[in-house]
């Protein structure tokens, strides 16, 4: 098994994640096998109790995994499928070794970080590359060097480096800045991290250099030369008119071919002409439209990364640029005009927790439902599209969810059956991959061109039973359900441009040249709006 580690220096939110993912897709481009590892060093046994104001998205894996949003990007451009065993968290390994001191596994010896955490670091990563059967797999190392709490990983993957040299390449990410006083490209930083590298023992194979322009040759010169890696090792990673542009940046610099005579492998010749007609329809688009994401997270936008993938893959897949208008939920209630919302051409409402900016969402729902402005729902904003109707269309004024509204008198969504009497919250909810049957004729029918699909879910409530004839009857209907028709699955509201909405996550599945249909169906339906006249466009 080879192993390329992707580590990061100076600040965090270099890219790494977008570095491995690229690095990743290259390698399968030249026919071999890659799956993907992120190492997250902080304390939560996963993502899934973290605020997205804190940690940006929480993603969701097919198995129930709730993982790193960085997760996403290895899944969307090696277009692979991980488990929630390919995030290995500080918490995750620290908890293995106590049940197995407590279970006398370690035979009376005392517990250390060396060799107990280290040695436990190593059988997951280990396990996980083989499990995936990959050729290589590409390890992210979160944080940066010389952080605390990244010292037991640096450690780890720093003895598989001595136990085998010819299975390891290690990538260090840093920043080039220019100094605004003198204009300058800037290597210090640079040098200082790859010194704190060494001091643990671990030599840089490879240095991405990120600034926001290509490196100068000269600069790469002494970078080569004061931390001891050939030139051609130093790749420039300027800031990119999209992050599917990185990979031919580094492919044209030769980063696969470095990567591959490093471990004395062949591989056939790179076919990137797919994904370069990819780029293209997304830098070179013909048409454009305005979404409006109604949102509580708006002030992270990776609160909203994978929504904001999925309207790039649909975009391209359709020639067309989706302009991003992020809507903070809670303005909306004050906006007595809607001004945040005339002139958008879509509007998305996606999911999030808690009563925060629900009335807000329910805003939006009513104006897309009256004004005929395409609209997609997810998650909560299934939730609210179905209250919103309720109060709206079948006259149930108070209608609420129990979530926001314990003793609503019409509780048109309430808690799962099994969510009661549950005091976990991390990994307690309905979460993974679940079956869903889709009417047929429908509109999602039409857009999964299929009656049995297959999505992704984080919720604990849904739409009450008890009120879906009442809500058919009115013309929200409920074109997918679970196999068992007793989850309300997808919603569409019947004489209305395109009104969907979904309790699942359609944006995790989402991939560049497959993107998520029910994203797909609001771009071509905006793409459509934005084709009316200007009167029409606002007001029926």
């Amino acid at each position: 098994m080879k192993f390329v580690f992707v580590t990061g220096g100076v600040i965090s939110g270099l890219g790494k994640g977008i570095t491995a993912s690229s690095i990743g897709r290259l390698l399968k481009c030249r026919g071999l096998n890659v799956s993907a590892i992120k190492i997250d060093p902080y304390l939560n046994i996963d993502a899934g109790t973290m605020n997205p104001f804190e940690h940006g998205e929480v993603y969701v894996l097919d198995d129930g995994g709730e993982v790193d949003l960085d997760l996403g990007n290895y899944e969307r451009f090696l277009d692979i499928n991980l488990t929630s065993n390919h995030n290995i968290t500080t918490g995750k390994v620290y908890r293995s070794v106590i049940e197995k001191e407590r279970t006398g596994e370690y035979l009376g010896k005392t517990v250390q970080i060396i060799p107990h955490i280290t040695n436990e670091i190593k059988d997951c990563i280990r396990t996980v590359a083989e499990d995936s059967g990959a050729d290589i797999t590409i390890v992210e190392l979160g944080g940066t060097v010389g952080d605390i709490e990244s010292m037991p990983f640096l450690e780890a993957v720093r003895q598989m480096n001595a136990e085998n040299k010819n299975d390891c390449i290690f990538i260090h990410t840093t920043l080039v800045p220019v100094m605004g006083s003198v204009g300058e490209q800037k290597t210090k930083p640079t040098q200082h991290s790859v010194k704190e590298l060494r001091a643990i023992g671990i030599q840089p194979d490879i240095i991405v250099a990120r600034g926001t322009d290509p490196l100068e040759e000269s600069i790469k010169s002494k970078i080569s030369l004061f931390c001891d890696v050939p030139i051609e090792a130093v790749l420039s990673a300027p800031d990119a008119r999209t992050i599917y542009e990185v990979p031919m940046t580094l492919e044209a610099q030769g980063a696969t071919d470095h990567i591959l005579a490093k471990f004395g492998m062949g591989a056939p010749e790179a076919d990137l002409s797919d994904w370069g007609h990819f780029l293209q329809r997304i830098l070179e688009p013909k048409v454009e439209v305005r979404i409006a994401c109604v949102g509580k997270y708006i002030d992270l936008a990776d609160s909203y990364i994978s929504h904001t993938e999925a309207f790039i893959h649909a975009g391209a897949e359709l020639e067309t640029r989706v302009g991003l208008q992020f809507v903070d939920s809670d303005d909306l209630l004050a906006d007595g005009d809607h001004s945040q919302l005339q002139g958008v051409n879509g509007i998305l409402v996606p999911g999030g927790f808690g009563n925060r900016g629900v009335e807000g969402k329910m805003v939006a729902v009513r104006y897309a439902r009256e004004n005929r402005i395409p609209f997609l729902g997810v998650c909560l904003g299934f939730q609210v599209a179905t209250i919103e109707v309720a109060r709206n269309v079948l006259g149930l004024d108070d209608a609420n969810s129990t979530e926001f509204d314990p003793e609503t008198p019409y509780p048109v969504v309430d808690l799962l059956p099994e969510q009661r009497g549950v005091k976990r919250m991390g990994a307690t909810m309905r979460l993974g991959a679940q079956p869903i049957i889709v009417s047929n004729g429908s509109m999602a029918n039409e857009l999964y061109g299929k009656e049995l699909i297959t999505e992704r879910h984080r919720h604990r409530y849904e739409v009450n039973p008890k009120f879906v004839e009442r809500f058919e009857e009115a013309g929200w209907s409920f074109t997918g359900r679970s196999p068992d028709k007793v989850r309300m699955e997808i919603g569409e509201l019947e004489g209305h441009p395109y009104f969907v909405a979904s309790q699942f996550h359609p944006e995790f599945k989402s991939r560049p040249g497959d993107p998520s249909p029910l994203h797909l169906g609001l771009v071509m339906a905006a793409v459509e709006h934005s084709t009316l006249p200007r009167a029409r466009q606002r007001v029926v």
